[in-house]
């Protein structure tokens, strides 16, 4: 079958490997759609940060190259005798979290913060930009009546926009903002209408993001690149915000961040970060400000495509480019690279 492997940064090749053939406790599945994520952006930019390359994951036991793509649906098409969750022809998507389960955190049930945390698709295991797949039979969750499988590529990085609302301190009422316009903040703009946020703001310079962070909800967008973003959103708030979601993993955005909550707020940082980051300390300990760090999700998938159902993450407003797996590097990655109005790029791995 055909699959889209990193071998190193800027090397993604569209190779041909060996179809999984079931064992114990597996699921396997056809894939449908598979979304390019941020993170797989940045494997292909910089990588290695999740990807395996001089010993095996701890987890998956493997090492580069390895098979990409961790947001994904597609259709059950063999299971394991012992598996019971689902059954063959079942619409499904994948909760891609590899984790040792035997840590402090695994056995808190936090799997998430694994101490050999990693992603099917990014740290092995065989990911979604391949005909077929199989993962471990916890990983699948079927989808409800009424959800596409373009919706279904969606529901993985739905899950990190709600994870990262639903950890922050953020109440029904509270003001927010939301550094960052891309896939992520976009998805976290509308988790953030969700849960009650009254006013959200946008941080963006993209013309064609920051007109859809307004369709989606934001009550304003500033264009850092035209204006003080810090002193425009303390004069809209009257202060600050309660919340401030950053989500570009830009050194300087950081300290923006922490600036623009009001005396007690809260910086989230989503970002996967490429670089170090400086801050000002003063900044956060002078007005009993909080920063905190969230990765991925856990227990939240069936919660999302519910969301959906009710209208939320809807895949038409977000999803941009729809290509085929052979075109995934120049009409997929490099396309990103380059066009800043490209939102959701999803990719059809089978004819």
């Amino acid at each position: 079958m055909k699959a889209a492997r990193w071998h190193k940064a800027k090397d993604i090749r569209v190779e041909s490997v060996d179809e999984p053939i079931i064992s114990r406790g597996k699921v396997k599945i056809e894939v449908k759609w598979a979304g390019i994520c941020g993170s797989d952006l940045h494997e292909y930019a910089a990588g290695p940060i999740f990807v395996p390359v001089e010993e095996p994951h701890y987890v998956s036991k493997e090492v580069a190259p390895i098979v990409m793509g961790h947001e994904f649906s597609g259709v059950v098409t063999e299971i394991a005798s012992d598996v019971t969750k689902v059954k063959v022809g079942d619409p499904v998507v994948v909760e891609p979290i590899l984790a040792c389960g035997e840590c402090p955190a695994c056995r808190k049930g936090k799997y998430n913060v694994c101490e050999h945390l990693g992603f099917h698709g990014l740290s092995g295991g065989g990911g979604g930009f391949s005909e077929f797949t199989m993962v471990d039979e916890h990983m699948v969750h079927k989808m409800p009546e009424g959800l596409t499988f373009e919706q279904g590529a969606l529901v993985e990085p739905a899950a990190v926009a709600l994870h990262a609302v639903r950890q922050s301190k953020l109440k029904a009422g509270d003001k927010a903002a939301v550094f960052g316009a891309g896939p992520i903040g976009l998805l976290i703009i509308e988790a953030l209408r969700a849960a009650g946020a009254s006013e959200i703001y946008a941080i963006e310079i993209s013309p064609e993001r920051a007109e859809k962070a307004k369709e989606l909800g934001a009550k304003a967008v500033i264009n850092p690149m035209e204006e003080d973003a810090v002193q425009r959103l303390l004069e809209y708030t009257n202060g600050g915000v309660d919340v401030a979601y950053e989500v570009t993993g830009v050194p300087a955005v950081l300290q923006q961040c922490i600036d623009s909550t009001t005396f007690e707020g809260e910086t989230v940082i989503v970002s996967i970060w490429e670089t170090d980051a400086s801050i000002l300390p003063n900044n956060i300990v002078l007005t009993e400000r909080s920063v905190k760090g969230i990765i991925a999700y856990r227990d939240i998938f069936p919660a999302v495509m519910e969301l959906m159902n009710q209208g939320y993450f809807q895949a038409d407003q977000l999803v941009t480019k729809k290509i085929a797996l052979d075109d995934i590097v120049s009409e997929g990655f490099e396309a990103l690279m380059k066009e800043k109005n490209q939102i959701k790029i999803l990719v059809k791995p089978s004819n």
